[in-house]
């Protein structure tokens, strides 16, 4: 017998147990990507709705914080909101995906 045969089946299973986190990591990708994140700014004034390809997809502005003459305070309201969204994206993607990445901090996962 040929040096080496003998650990085709040690290679074979660890192949598979590759393909199966594989798709458990993409199961968990597309369960992330189907979820909501709420985060609002100035004691709610401000509603940001964002899913988890961190897409906004809603924002609601309470009319009685629109003041034509501070357009600025209204804006600075807008982007605290939605980057809030976007951190707590990343964070329940970090902390879903750690369960496949040990921990490691590898970029895109």
């Amino acid at each position: 017998m040929a040096k080496g045969f003998g650990k085709m089946p040690n290679m074979n299973n660890m192949m598979k147990q590759f393909e199966k986190m594989q798709r458990e990591m993409e199961k968990t990708q597309d369960e992330l990507n189907q979820k909501t994140i709420e985060t609002t700014a100035g004691g709610g004034a401000v509603k940001a709705v964002m899913n988890g390809q961190k897409q906004l997809v809603d924002l609601v502005i309470d009319e009685d914080i629109v003041d034509p003459d501070d357009i600025d305070m209204l804006r600075d309201l807008i982007i605290a909101c939605v980057n809030a969204a976007m951190k707590e994206v990343d964070d329940l993607q970090s902390k879903e995906m750690s369960k496949f990445t040990g921990g490691l901090n590898i970029p895109g996962l």
